[in-house]
């Protein structure tokens, strides 16, 4: 029902209109399928810290687990754009939707550039006005599994002096990302305090906010947290 929407109303109604009005009429998309999300799946939703977003240009820092976080956290603020894998502009309707929503796309199989892209394109936005969403274990992690946080997110925020806000969810033990069934229960989403990033090396902002995120996760997931895996740093990027 949301693409049919899509696909004869917005997108369409969308292209006519300036950046702002855009986020406006193609969230609607988002609202829609975060309320039939809720009502058919008997799913209770608990948001907490939302007050914690600045009002001005920021970064967010999220851990992946589901479809359901890329649909949530762009609707929390505007305007935002989002890191995302390139493909997904490719899809019809849906990311006809995603291009004109202006995001920074990436082409994963070109990891330098890719790293270079975010950094540059990204470093721009902030200073335009806009808050970046990044997702940095760059691929959506099952429940119970850990991989450790990229850099990019904290460089281009500590690049543009505007905060790190981190975020963390349960969202894939609702709704799984390997699986078409949805599951009842509570799907919880907390927002962190804002970190700053003037004077500060991305290494310790990037630290700081992963532990934030996995000492909530801990708090928040009905799946045991496991140790992190000893592993080569991550600089890829993507969504």
């Amino acid at each position: 029902m949301a693409l049919l929407l899509s696909a004869v109303v917005l997108v369409p109604l969308a292209a006519c209109l300036p950046l702002q009005a855009r986020y406006r009429v193609l969230h609607s998309y988002n609202h829609i399928v975060l309320w039939w999300f809720r009502l058919t799946c008997g799913v209770t939703v608990n948001v907490s810290g939302r007050e914690q977003v600045p009002e001005g240009a920021c970064v967010l820092l999220a851990n992946h687990q589901s479809e359901w976080e890329t649909i949530y956290l762009q609707v929390v603020k505007r305007p935002l754009c989002t890191v995302l894998k390139q493909e997904l502009l490719k899809i019809p309707v849906f990311g006809w939707g995603l291009k004109l929503l202006e995001p920074i796309p990436l082409d994963r199989t070109q990891p330098a550039k890719a790293l270079k892209q975010v950094l540059t394109v990204g470093t721009q936005r902030l200073k335009d006005g806009f808050t970046v969403l990044i997702f940095p274990e760059g691929t959506r992690i099952a429940p119970g599994h850990r991989k450790k946080f990229n850099k990019s997110g904290a460089a281009i925020a500590c690049r543009a002096g505007v905060p790190v806000v981190p975020v963390a969810h349960n969202a894939g033990e609702i709704w799984p990302n390997d699986s078409w069934i949805k599951q009842p229960g509570t799907l919880n989403v907390v927002f962190g305090p804002a970190i700053e990033t003037t004077g500060r090396k991305p290494d310790v902002v990037v630290a700081e906010a992963e532990a934030w995120v996995e000492a909530t996760l801990a708090e928040i997931s009905q799946v045991q947290r496991p140790p992190l895996e000893a592993e080569a740093p991550a600089d890829s990027v993507g969504a």
